[in-house]
């Protein structure tokens, strides 16, 4: 989810014989199973180790992951897990993929077919590329996603493993929307520069047994539109009019989204077409709406409603959705805005944000955290209170910003109630964090002091990052695994 974003023009907002069949076609596109899914991204300037991740995942009941790459770290700790595997091209790789078989095929023995085995990972997916058709991409790989969807799942099947993985495209909702002069789900279409090539990519997908995966995001809604009513970004709210689509009433907006693909897709001419929501979720910091309450509101109210199995007024059964995301991401690009780095259910150490109940009843249930984190010294890089000449202060907390994650000071974010003090003490602290706690890195020409005292103030939470010990330990330990098992062979 590394990239710009466009909020769709979406929704604010008969004989037996054909009866039976609309039916029989109803209860193909439903899912049969249980789907907790998670992404798990790993754009951070401090990682957990993934066997901990891991560990917290099948702890927590988690049984779907969508990766955004290849990781072998990951792919590795999820070895004899059952956790079913989603695993990402990013779109970098697409044009070299799309032209070359041979390279798709080597890619999919090296990252698919080679954790294939008994008490190997149990991958069902690949993702080739990342909501390459965003209009903010200009078409950049209009042209080569295609042609790479088709080389991947041709390498799969010349492998052995295509009956049992799948290649799909996330997409964007901005691939489809209803027009302004009908704007119902039930005038859904897809968006006319990218609709022939997106129609001839779900054709292929269908005849290869593969879902649409698509990406929506109700919170987009609200941040993009001061007028979007906010109850209607929920599940449970009630403090708004309802949009009305024939005999169909829409009380949220991801129902709505949801429909207006589900129509479009009928348009195509394939009403059975299983549909995976990729991504879905609700940021806690960097913006006035991106809060704890208002994370936990949504993503609990998503899971009741996709496993409920009442599903949308255009389509019923249970929704498989993958949440987003796992963990914060402090190195992700904000262009889309400061929420970008805080989508995480569990904050950038592993503990968990919010309560939330994964089998989707109402109930207040804790999430397990990831556990054995290794921290740096509890000390934090603050505005040095003595220091006299301050002209240099709004260059250094500027460069400070340039080089660490300073979203949770903008406005209505979690820090955006500090003192002009307090912001320089965040911004030289986050850069000193970031930089491993070197004490030249808490220098700012004399602006900044280490203290043994933690300033954090209320909801703003002053970080100790983690240890790079515990990854590079985890480096180390699989160093000498491999390094005994070469002593053994000689």
């Amino acid at each position: 989810m590394e990239r710009p974003r466009k909020v769709p023009q979406l929704i604010l907002g008969s004989n037996n014989l054909s009866l039976a069949v609309s039916f029989l076609v109803l209860l193909t596109m439903v899912c049969s199973c249980s789907s907790v899914g998670v992404n798990w991204g790993t754009i951070a300037s401090h990682k957990l180790p993934p066997g901990k991740v891991v560990k917290m995942m099948k702890e927590n009941g988690f049984t779907k992951v969508k990766l955004f790459e290849a990781d072998e770290w990951i792919l590795e700790a999820l070895m004899g897990t059952n956790i079913e595997v989603m695993v990402g091209i990013p779109n970098i790789m697409l044009q070299e993929i799309s032209e070359n078989p041979k390279v798709a095929a080597d890619w999919v023995e090296a990252n698919v077919t080679d954790y294939l085995y008994t008490g190997g990972v149990h991958i069902k997916y690949v993702a080739v590329g990342n909501e390459p058709f965003l209009e903010a991409y200009n078409g950049s790989y209009t042209h080569t996603t295609f042609p790479a969807l088709k080389n991947i799942q041709q390498a799969l099947n010349d492998q052995g493993v295509g009956s049992k993985v799948k290649a799909t495209v996330p997409f964007n909702a901005d691939v489809y929307f209803s027009p302004d002069s009908n704007p119902v789900p039930s005038a859904g279409d897809f968006r006319p520069q990218v609709r022939d090539i997106t129609i001839e990519i779900i054709q292929y997908l269908h005849a290869n047994d593969a879902p649409f995966t698509v990406n929506i995001y109700p919170f987009l809604s609200l941040y993009s539109n001061d007028y979007f009513p906010l109850d209607f970004a929920f599940f449970d709210g009630t403090n708004y009019k309802p949009v009305r689509d024939g005999d169909r009433v829409y009380n949220n907006v991801f129902d709505a989204n949801f429909d207006t693909l589900v129509e479009a897709i009928n348009k195509a001419g394939f009403p059975d077409m299983k549909i995976i929501v990729g991504e879905v979720g609700w940021p806690t910091d960097g913006d006035r709406h991106a809060n704890v309450k208002n994370a936990k509101r949504f993503n609990q109210g998503m899971l009741q409603h996709a496993l409920s199995g009442n599903g949308t007024p255009a389509q019923k059964g249970k929704i498989e959705v993958y949440l987003f995301s796992l963990i914060d991401e402090d190195a992700k690009s904000i262009e889309p805005g400061n929420f970008e780095r805080h989508w995480g259910i569990y904050e950038y150490d592993g503990k968990p944000k919010y309560e939330l109940d994964l089998s989707g009843s109402k109930r207040n249930k804790g999430l397990v955290a990831v556990d054995g984190v290794e921290y740096m010294l509890k000390r934090w890089c603050v505005l040095n209170p003595d220091a006299e000449y301050l002209d240099d202060l709004p260059d250094s907390i500027d460069y400070a910003c340039s080089l660490s994650d300073c979203t949770a000071l903008g406005f209505g974010s979690s820090c955006n109630n500090l003192s002009a003090q307090g912001n320089a003490s965040y911004a030289f602290n986050m850069y000193y964090q970031v930089n491993g706690q070197n004490s030249r890195s808490c220098d700012f020409s004399g602006l900044a002091v280490v203290s043994d005292k933690d300033p954090s103030v209320g909801d703003c939470q002053f970080p100790v990052m983690i240890s790079r010990g515990g990854q590079m330990g985890f480096s180390l330990l699989r160093f000498f695994g491999v390094f005994v098992f070469l002593v053994i062979l000689l």
